[in-house]
């Protein structure tokens, strides 16, 4: 059960107050012991039918910001001298994201019963990734817990900023097409039956993009409610079929062979692929391991199979590189190349490094490049939408116009 409890550190008058869970008072109190607090009060927390406070826990998720925040700020705090309890107690108390917050209560719980760091996360697989877990494993193994914290939350950070970068780039195409969609659609409602009376009144001649128009508007507007019924399901029909194995096969093929697309996904998979391998050797993970928990974090099903394989050929003492040198469609010349140099020279986390690093600079010039590429795409596709609509239109007023 939860219990809200207040209490204070020895010698200071600055009470802490917080909600933490416990199977009794006198476990609390043992927890507050261990963490080098004296318990003053606790109240059990009784369960409510609507509970908001639970509520906005379902519905907020922990999002990868918040991890890069929280791996940061804890090795800087082992760092300083600060105890593990104590530096996840602050952490807990600072972070406004209340699911976050009781997950941090829940590993200052397992951690007070003694449970190592990395098997507290593992409890949490859907907010701490594997790479998180085995990285923290590796520092508690090596007695280097730090540094492998400010190793991963470096790593997160470089792919908080890469997916930043790509969402950026996205976002202004996807406002114009969602305002074009929008004006389309009030267009057809409003604008275009109105017209429809006026071209039936004068019997005009309609052409055939006209009567394409009438007739999308005729849909909308006496089957609104049908058509947004398809739409959705249209839409739930691909998000399914996005989630079975087949689809997400198709989708990933596409990904790799579309123009232009194509080359952007190889070199952020490449990039994510060589940024969790470096990160993971360079923290004492061993080389299967690596590779095992490297192919999880890959979405892309091609990536995964090849380092499938490499774990399978690494396990009877191939080279890494040579997986990469192989498959040359999905790895750039770059990746087994400075791979086999960091194999030569025994420096692999270091070259891996390299090239996570050229790629994400890579990505990150193409993301900056990408609305200026867009933009007269986007116009274009804007003109000839508005060119088709107004010639539809001012076709039949022109016969009018004659006609009189």
């Amino acid at each position: 059960m939860n219990f809200k409890y207040k209490a204070h550190r020895p010698g200071e008058e600055k009470f802490i107050e917080g909600e933490i869970e416990a199977t009794d008072k006198f476990h609390l109190s043992r927890q507050m012991r261990d963490q080098g607090l004296i318990l003053v009060s606790a109240v059990a927390v009784v369960s409510k039918w609507f509970d908001f406070d639970r509520i906005n826990e379902l519905v907020v998720i922990v999002k990868l910001h918040d991890l890069v925040t929280f791996a940061n700020n804890l090795s800087a705090m082992l760092f300083a001298g600060l105890s593990l309890s104590r530096s996840l107690d602050v952490l807990g108390r600072q972070t406004r994201n209340v699911k976050f917050k009781r997950i941090i209560g829940q590993l200052i719980q397992n951690i007070a019963d003694g449970k190592s760091l990395s098997v507290a996360m593992s409890q949490h697989s859907k907010v701490f990734s594997p790479v998180f877990v085995a990285m923290v494993a590796a520092g508690e193994e090596s007695g280097n817990l730090p540094q492998s914290l400010k190793i991963v939350g470096e790593q997160m950070e470089k792919t908080y900023m890469l997916r930043r970068k790509i969402k950026g780039a996205l976002a202004y195409p996807g406002v114009i097409l969602t305002a074009m969609f929008a004006i389309g659609f009030l267009m057809l409602t409003f604008v275009v039956p109105t017209l429809v009376s006026t071209f039936k009144e004068f019997n005009v001649q309609l052409p055939l993009s006209t009567r394409t128009i009438i007739a999308l508007s005729d849909v909308l507007s006496n089957y609104w409610g049908a058509t947004l019924v398809l739409f959705f399901l249209f839409i739930s029909f691909l998000y399914w079929s996005a989630r079975t194995k087949r689809g997400k096969r198709l989708i990933d093929y596409l990904l790799l062979h579309v123009p232009f697309i194509s080359g952007i996904v190889k070199e952020i998979n490449s990039a994510t692929m060589a940024r969790t391998l470096s990160s993971l050797i360079g923290s004492g993970v061993n080389m299967l391991k690596s590779l095992d928990i490297t192919e999880k974090v890959l979405q892309n099903s091609y990536y995964k199979e090849v380092l499938v394989k490499a774990r399978e050929g690494v396990q009877k003492g191939d080279s890494l590189s040579g997986f990469f040198q192989r498959d040359e469609k999905l790895f750039p010349i770059l990746v087994g190349e400075l791979t086999e140099v960091g194999e030569e020279t025994g420096k692999l986390p270091e070259m891996l490094a390299n090239v996570a690093t050229f790629f994400e600079n890579e990505v990150e010039a193409i993301t900056k490049d990408m609305s200026t590429i867009i933009e007269p795409i986007l116009m274009i596709i804007i003109g000839l939408f508005v060119g088709f609509f107004a010639i539809s239109i001012i076709q039949p007023i022109y016969s009018i116009t004659e006609a009189i």
